[in-house]
């Protein structure tokens, strides 16, 4: 296993805990925590019904799932299988601790997404959030996600938008090349043993790469974080710099 993967697991075995507390901080009393599906009506750019009608009855896959949430969301949505993958025993605690909360039906498996424990054809639709940046191959990484779709099979691919990741709030200026595709290293908390390593990839090389392993491309959506799209600015902490930059891009790909 290549070092930035190990380092990359150690870390999420580490802060899953402190993270998923983070996750449902804003959780009410009694409430259920978050399970947001990317196929539920209120993700963003979604729905689009002229490539998915619905979850319904339908075999689904979430690569590099975390805690579980999109698994879960779309389990409840009414997927016929929800299967979660992800390397992290940590968050995969998590994510079948979820899956009981909600009573719904999910499996959560241990692995890799470049070399997925699944057949040929398995899935009807299948997403990953925030997980493939990351990935250093990514060819593999699609590559795998292609072969375990049957032919017309959904894949939503979501990552942090890279402008966003180089962003320096402050100085409202780029602290890298948008199209340094080199690794980058993030200290998430000083107090962890490991940091997370991340590859930004342009809009394009991602859209490239899709095509590449043998998707088309239907949708690219460019979306700011919910407390912006929410909030004017002047009634807001955050930096005012967010309201002008997406936070996150999204594909809605069809295998062909």
């Amino acid at each position: 296993m290549a070092e930035h993967k190990r380092e990359n697991r150690r870390l999420w075995n580490e802060w899953s805990e402190d993270f998923q507390a983070l996750w449902n901080a804003n959780t009410a009393e009694g409430e259920l925590p978050p399970a947001p599906s990317p196929f539920d009506p209120d993700a963003p750019g979604t729905p689009q019904p002229d490539i998915l009608a619905s979850v319904d009855d339908k075999e689904y896959v979430e690569l590099g799932c975390g805690g579980g949430q999109g698994t879960v969301g779309t389990a409840d949505l009414g997927a016929e299988t929800a299967v979660g993958i992800d390397f992290s025993g940590e968050q995969l605690r998590h994510a079948r601790q979820l899956r009981d909360f909600y009573g719904v039906d999910a499996q959560f498996v241990s692995g890799d997404v470049t070399s997925l424990p699944f057949g040929d054809d398995r899935f009807d639709i299948a997403s990953s959030e925030a997980a493939f940046q990351m990935v250093e191959h990514l060819d593999q990484a699609l590559g795998e996600a292609h072969r375990v779709l049957r032919d017309g099979g959904v894949f939503v691919l979501s990552v942090p938008h890279p402008l966003y990741e180089n962003l320096d709030n402050e100085t409202r200026t780029l602290e890298g090349s948008y199209f340094d595709a080199d690794s980058r290293e993030i200290t998430v908390d000083e107090d962890y043993e490991s940091t997370l390593f991340v590859f930004d990839r342009t809009v394009a090389d991602l859209h490239n790469a899709l095509v590449d392993a043998g998707f088309e491309v239907r949708r690219l959506i460019e979306h700011q974080r919910h407390e912006v799209e929410e909030d004017d600015p002047a009634e807001s902490d955050l930096p005012e710099i967010l309201w002008d930059v997406p936070q996150s891009v999204r594909f809605w790909a069809v295998s062909s």
